[in-house]
């Protein structure tokens, strides 16, 4: 038999030949090399990919946001003088397609020109009685286009223009005209006959309450006359009935007569800057209310309603600008206020003309400076020399987009408008603003109105605190839950339970929040309404009644048979069992302690129930954010060192004393974290508190209100807006608010989290 002996090999050799040799390991470090060089540079890219597309997405919706800050802009066009000139101008309008401007002369006629040039289109002629002359003119909202002369006998003519459209070959032709809607015969305003120095006009359009005049005659009579017509079916005859009725009290020196389009007011203006205020709201009572001293020692020199004609526009001598409107008082008394002045003029104030659809108003005086204002906002849009003379009267095209100046030399200057945005700015935005028919400043969002002269409101405070208060209930909800429910499962729970709950709450983050906000909005809001007793029942009593379980469980001798860690388990059915006994005695508690209803108990004391509000944000919120929170913070825990839990059990220390001394702050970076993650879900949430909160902007955190936030008030809004508009706009700068408070904090949060690690990083 032969034995094959196989030599023994040294182990230097055998070493030797299992390790590469220098070659090989060179090639090695420089594979390793390209493989650090290829993911380091891939790292660093993408997270400077990642900076740069949040940097474009701010400068995206910058970029959106910035017209909001641009002021208005007028460009010259042409310079020509005044077509008619051989009589005194009443009236200078610019039509609608900003083609024809209209000028009114003080001897009937109404002349129509070519606004590029000056040439004149058509001319008609009043139907002014002989022997008679006009001694006043007075015009209607200026939107309305209608207009009255009054007369030497006191009679008025009113009339009004209007336009026909035709498209021959293509090409717009505006073809004017001259209507009289209480037909061509002078209106008797003065039974008397005196002639009518001043002369106020102002007609409702819509239902039945007809049109008023008002006027002071030459014998310092104030008169006023109540016009209601009826047309005849068959022969289209218009039959006008007269109303008239005077007030004894009469201005010494008057400027400037006004009626509002409610026919409830009329203002008087005189020369010693006050301001006169009638009721006339009942025709057969008219009476003086009070005068206000609106020039504050200037004279007034202008005075024009804004369109809406609720507030007054009021130049004085001295170059001031106010805005005033009636105040409702507690006592249901009406009362004159100053409520905004506007950046002054440095001369008097010849002209004030209010834009036609928008509570914005031209302003022009007596050194030839043109001024761009806007009411609401405060805001001075444009202030500058256009005239080396004198700017006696100003129009503006309904669409806001072209201007007619006339100076003292009867040169008329045609120039283009960009005053796209004056309602918005820093102030409106963000402070208290005082809106017109309101009794003090508030924060007010409100986009949308059925009213052609509705004043759009878009603060930002009731959407940014409505976000807030809707993440501050919804983490006031998930935080306790989530993260005492990731510190048990993570230390006490045991292996097998946790690989049940963990995934269990993590699979609840893909439950789409559209559902989850469906069942709020029309499951639990009802519920929550008819059991509110069970609702607070709940989470007044439940950890009580948790508490005495874990007392009881520590007492029973059976406790020893089940292994540590299956607690939650136990203590499942009886929270099922105790929110089931909350539901059945919440009638009884309500007829016991809150006379049957307890939604009429919070009303009777004062405090406002909405169905939707935000405990139901909060409830629904908080399980969208508790998987969040929960699975981050879990996950911190989990992974404190376990060298650090063992060697504080055997130094003596207790497993609630471990986790509070020990688990805790290491792992109180990660908590954070997922404080912060939750957080800004939260925040970010749309359909949930788009389907539960009833969506009212209001500004307090009663739990039981509704809200408004941010990211729901642009998914509802966005879609229905014209794009490019101030709505559009002011939607972008709410994203864009919204990003900014994300990302700031994010950042403190981070800070934060790093200081935490560092802390805490020598356990």
């Amino acid at each position: 038999m032969n034995d094959t002996v196989t030599p023994a090999v040294p182990p230097s050799i055998r070493s030797r030949s299992l390790l590469p040799d220098t070659e090989a390991r060179q090639k090695l470090r420089r594979k390793r090399a390209r493989r650090d060089s290829t993911s380091r540079w891939g790292i660093t890219l993408a997270g400077y990919g990642v900076v740069f597309a949040l940097a474009m997405i701010f400068i995206y919706l910058f970029y959106e946001v910035m017209p909001i800050l641009r002021g208005a802009t007028v460009t010259p066009e042409a310079s020509y003088a005044l077509p008619v000139q051989d009589a005194g101008l009443q009236h200078l309008i610019l039509e609608r397609y900003q083609e024809l401007g209209i000028q009114y002369t003080d001897d009937g006629r109404v002349t129509f020109f070519s606004a590029d040039d000056g040439s004149i289109r058509h001319e008609f002629e009043l139907p002014i009685p002989e022997d008679t002359q006009i001694t006043s003119f007075a015009h209607t909202e200026v939107i309305g286009a209608v207009s009255a002369q009054g007369l030497s006998n006191g009679q008025a003519i009113i009339s009004r223009h209007a336009f026909d459209l035709s498209f021959p070959n293509d090409q717009r032709v505006i073809t004017p005209k001259i209507e009289h809607p209480f037909g061509a015969d002078p209106i008797t305003v003065d039974p008397e006959g005196m002639p009518l120095e001043f002369l106020a006009l102002e007609t409702v359009t819509r239902g039945s309450g007809g049109s008023l005049m008002a006027a002071i005659t030459a014998d310092r009579r104030l008169v006023l006359t109540h016009l209601t017509t009826r047309s005849n079916m068959m022969t289209g005859e218009t039959t006008v009935t007269t109303r008239h009725a005077e007030i004894s009290t009469v201005p010494e020196q008057p400027v400037k007569m006004l009626l509002d389009k409610a026919l409830r007011s009329l203002f008087i203006a005189d020369q010693s800057g006050f301001i006169y205020y009638y009721d006339i709201s009942d025709l057969n009572s008219p009476r003086l209310v009070d005068r206000y001293d609106a020039g504050q020692g200037s004279a007034i020199t202008a005075i024009d309603f804004l369109v809406g004609t609720v507030s007054l526009i009021i130049g004085t001598e001295s170059g001031e600008l106010s805005q005033w409107f009636l105040v409702r008082d507690e006592q249901n008394r009406n009362s004159l206020e100053r409520i905004r002045d506007f950046k002054p003029h440095g001369a008097a104030i010849t002209k004030i003309t209010p834009e036609y659809t928008r509570k914005g108003f031209l302003a022009v005086d007596a050194a030839g400076q043109l001024g761009i204002h806007y009411g609401t906002s405060a805001r001075t849009l444009f202030l500058e020399q256009k005239a080396s003379s004198a700017l006696i009267n100003a129009a503006i095209s309904q669409v806001n987009g072209r201007l007619l100046l006339l100076d003292s030399q009867n040169q008329v200057q045609v120039a283009g408008l960009w005053n796209r945005h004056p309602q918005l700015s820093f102030s409106a935005m963000w402070n208290k603003v005082w809106y017109e028919g309101r009794a003090n400043p508030d924060y007010i969002w409100q986009s949308s109105s059925a009213s052609d002269e509705f004043e759009s409101k878009f603060s930002l405070i009731p959407l940014s605190v409505g976000t807030l208060k809707a993440a501050f209930y919804a983490m006031l909800f998930a935080m306790p839950l989530a993260i005492a429910g990731a510190i048990y499962t993570a230390y006490f729970m045991t292996p097998k339970l946790r690989g049940i709950v963990k995934p269990s709450i993590e699979i609840m983050e893909a439950l789409p929040t559209v559902i989850l906000g469906f069942l709020a909005g029309l499951w639990l809001a009802p519920f929550a309404e008819d059991n509110l007793p069970a609702i607070f029942s709940f989470f007044i009593l439940m950890p009580v009644m948790m508490l005495l379980f874990a007392f009881i469980w520590s007492k029973l001798p059976i406790r020893k048979l089940i292994p540590d860690g299956w607690e939650a388990a136990l203590l499942a059915p009886v929270i099922l069992l105790f929110g089931y006994l909350c539901v059945v005695a919440s009638p009884w508690i309500e007829v016991w302690f809150f006379n049957g209803s307890m939604r009429q108990w919070f009303t009777d004391i004062g405090i406002t129930y909405d169905q939707r509000n935000a405990l139901i944000v909060g409830i629904a919120m908080g399980f969208a954010v508790i998987p969040t929170i929960f699975s981050i913070a879990e996950d911190a825990v989990f992974t404190v060192p376990k060298h650090l839990t063992q060697g504080s059990l055997a130094l003596g220390a207790t497993r609630w004393q471990t986790v509070m001394g020990v688990v805790l702050p290491t792992a109180s970076p990660g908590i954070f974290s997922a404080v912060m993650m939750g957080f800004g879900r939260a925040v970010g949430e749309t359909m949930i508190v788009l389907m539960a909160t009833g969506n009212s902007p209001v500004v307090n955190f009663n739990i039981f209100e509704g809200m408004r936030t941010l990211s729901a008030n642009i998914a509802v809004e966005l879609p229905e807006t014209a794009v490019g508009s101030s709505h559009f706009r002011v939607l972008f700068l709410a994203a864009l608010v919204l990003l900014a408070l994300t990302f700031v904090v994010n950042t403190i949060a981070e800070i934060i989290r790093q200081r935490l690690r560092t802390r805490y990083s020598n356990l």
